[in-house]
C-alpha cells in the first residue's frame, strides 16, 4: 500500500474507479438526555455517481484552499483516502478538521484507515493544530474505529457540522 498526497491534477472522478464505498448499517449511537445510546438503525450507505462528483469537488476544494488529500493506493488503484482542511477553528483556533477519511470495502480491515489517520494528524499538527476535529459517521462500527484510534467526544463542537449532519458523533483527537 503506497499513501501519498493527492495533486489537485489528479483529482478527478476517474480517481474513484475502483473505489467501493458501501457500508450495510445495523446499529448506530445516537445522543438521548446527554448519553450516548446504541439504537437499530438499519441502512446501506452507498455513494452514488453524484455523490462522488460531489466529493471531487470538495476535495479539489480541500486542495485549493490549502489543505491536504492523501490517497492509498494498491497497484495505481484509490483504495483509501483523507483529507484535512486548512482553516484553524474553535474557541482557541486549536482544531483541524478531518473532512473525510474512508477505506474502500474491498480493503477494510488491513490498516489503511489506522495509516491515513495518522498520517492526517502528523499534517494537523505540522500545520498548527492542537487538535484533530472529526465530524464521524455514527454507525457502531466506525465509531470502534475511531475510539481505537484515541478519538474522544470533542470537547468543543462545531455547529457548521451539527447542522449539516445532526446523526453524525463530534469527537477529537489530541495531537
Amino acid at each position: 500500500m503506497n499513501i501519498k498526497e493527492v495533486s489537485l491534477e489528479d483529482m478527478n472522478y476517474q480517481l474513484f474507479n475502483h473505489f467501493k464505498r458501501h457500508q450495510e448499517v445495523t446499529k448506530c449511537y445516537r445522543k438521548i438526555a446527554g448519553e450516548w445510546i446504541i439504537k437499530d438503525v438499519p441502512f446501506i450507505d452507498e455513494w452514488s455517481e453524484e455523490d462522488y462528483q460531489f466529493l471531487v469537488t470538495c476535495l479539489r476544494n480541500t486542495i485549493v484552499t490549502g489543505g491536504v488529500v492523501y490517497g492509498a493506493f494498491e497497484d495505481n488503484q484509490l483504495k483509501g483516502f483523507a483529507s484535512v482542511e486548512p482553516t484553524l477553528f474553535g474557541t482557541n483556533k486549536e482544531y483541524l478538521d478531518l473532512s473525510s477519511i474512508h477505506v474502500s470495502e474491498d480493503m477494510r480491515g488491513n490498516g489503511i484507515g489506522r495509516t491515513l489517520f495518522q498520517t492526517a494528524a502528523d499534517w494537523a499538527k505540522n500545520h498548527g493544530a492542537k487538535k484533530l476535529y472529526i465530524s464521524a459517521h455514527s454507525a457502531v462500527e466506525t465509531q470502534a474505529f475511531y475510539k481505537e484510534m484515541g478519538c474522544v467526544e470533542a470537547a468543543e463542537y462545531n455547529a457548521d457540522h451539527v447542522e449539516k449532519e445532526p446523526f453524525d458523533c463530534q469527537l477529537e483527537y489530541i495531537l
